[in-house]
């Protein structure tokens, strides 16, 4: 409470978010939970297949052609995972950027403003971090979106390990940190990752987009409480929208993006308000979150991840590419920089604080736990050098190591933390008055 009115009270940034919030985000990161061990445990039985005496086999199934050839759709299982299941993890990106900006928490300027400032400076510093170190060598330049992003995922997974009882601010700041850099990433793949573009089937594509986006807004009620009408109507519309963006030369795992960006966030007057339940982004984003977390994302780490490392030497030799480095230094050292530096700079500038239950070496654990970039990494890598080639590989070994090392830093840090970050949770969890809600949380309520 602020003692002396005439003063005005300092803004403070990384609040709690609101009581529905922190439910939602809670109920994502357990999801993401299982998705991360799964994940790991994909690209680790990758790992050991691809360097075993059977390893032939690994890259025969890898390589394994299927697919219709006058569609361009005649693809192997290591594309399939990459262009089509991903595309199903950026659809789930695309909705969970539109629903925190339209219904969540981000929908406030001032609750947006750090996680989206933190997301740019956690992309450019790294960015720029690899430009630097490969800046003689125009053909490992291309590398440099490599270590962009953030795997949840697999950061989620770290903190179930450690057992971290993260306070809702810093899972609200996480999950919205790796949202926003996906967003950015898959933009980068768009702009600067797209080649040979076709002008038609990018034109046709627009169709099925627009039927879509149509009848997914003017029938939200319909769809949300008939999940057959949705696989029967919507999902081959969808698919039609991702093969046509295929052919076109951009990157497919765009469409994922648009299609979750045309599904709306808020229910229909018609279908009775905000107030009288979930919209229609919220229910796609129950019913394919765990075909992304358990399918989608562990099947493209185990296709993605099994990298020949050819014993001592070879692994010497990836580790001292300078793509490999150039990846490392700007995930273990970049990433975090950006993130805790651009937070820091924006409480200097607008005068704000840390929430009182954080410090520093909180926002420092979890820009660390930012440099996790597995998925999106392992993907910018292929479309960086190609699947197969050397500097491909040793940019793989570069992402492996680096988020290992990012995971087990980042552990360390909020490892130490955890007893105060349970005092934080039996503080949020304390109060409960009738309705249910914690009275910390009551002020949200307020008018």
């Amino acid at each position: 409470m602020n003692e002396n009115p005439s003063v005005p009270p300092r803004s403070s940034v990384l609040e709690r978010g609101s009581y529905g919030e922190v439910l939602r985000v809670g109920e994502i990161l357990r999801k993401e939970t299982v998705g991360g061990i799964l994940l790991v445990g994909a690209a680790v039985i990758a790992l050991i297949w691809a360097n075993s005496p059977v390893s032939d086999s690994y890259f025969a199934l890898r390589d394994f052609r299927i697919g219709y050839e006058p569609w361009h759709l005649e693809l192997s299982l290591g594309a399939w995972a990459a262009d089509g299941l991903l595309a199903i993890f950026f659809f789930l990106v695309g909705l969970e950027l539109k629903r925190e900006f339209v219904a969540g928490d981000l929908r406030e300027f001032s609750r947006s403003v750090v996680p989206i400032a933190a997301a740019v400076g956690g992309v450019v510093v790294p960015a720029v971090t690899y430009a630097l170190i490969n800046s003689t060598s125009p053909e490992t330049l291309r590398g440099w979106a490599i270590p962009t992003a953030t795997d949840i995922a697999f950061a989620v997974a770290v903190l179930a390990i450690i057992g971290s009882h993260l306070p809702s601010a810093l899972r609200i700041f996480l999950l919205t940190l790796a949202v926003v850099d996906d967003l950015i990433a898959i933009s980068i793949i768009a702009v600067f990752y797209s080649s040979d573009i076709q002008a038609g089937p990018l034109l046709l594509a627009l169709i099925p987009l627009a039927v879509y986006t149509f009848l997914a807004q003017k029938y939200r009620r319909f769809f949300g409480t008939r999940p057959a009408a949705a696989w029967l109507i919507l999902l081959p519309l969808g698919v039609t929208t991702w093969a046509l963006v295929h052919a076109s030369g951009i990157h497919a795992t765009v469409a994922g993006v648009l299609l979750g960006f045309a599904v709306p966030v808020i229910r229909s007057r018609a279908g009775g308000g905000p107030s009288a339940g979930p919209g229609l982004s919220e229910i796609f984003e129950h019913r394919f979150r765990p075909i992304s977390a358990g399918i989608a994302v562990p099947v493209f780490a185990f296709f993605s991840a099994g990298v020949a490392v050819g014993g001592w030497d070879g692994l010497v030799s990836a580790l001292t590419d300078p793509v490999a480095i150039g990846i490392i230094v700007a995930l273990v050292l970049g990433k975090p920089a950006g993130i805790l530096g651009t937070t820091w700079l924006l409480t200097k500038a607008t005068k704000a604080s840390l929430d009182r239950s954080l410090k520093w070496i909180d926002v420092f654990g979890m820009s660390l736990l930012a440099g996790i970039g597995f998925t999106v990494s392992l993907l910018v890598a292929e479309l960086s050098f190609g699947p197969g080639s050397a500097h491909d590989d040793h940019s793989k070994v570069g992402i492996l190591a680096a988020s290992l090392l990012a995971a087990l830093l980042a552990a360390a840090v909020l490892g130490t933390r955890n007893r105060q970050y349970r005092a934080v949770e039996a503080e949020e969890s304390i109060d409960t008055d009738r309705d249910g809600i914690p009275d910390v949380y009551d002020k949200d309520r307020r008018p």
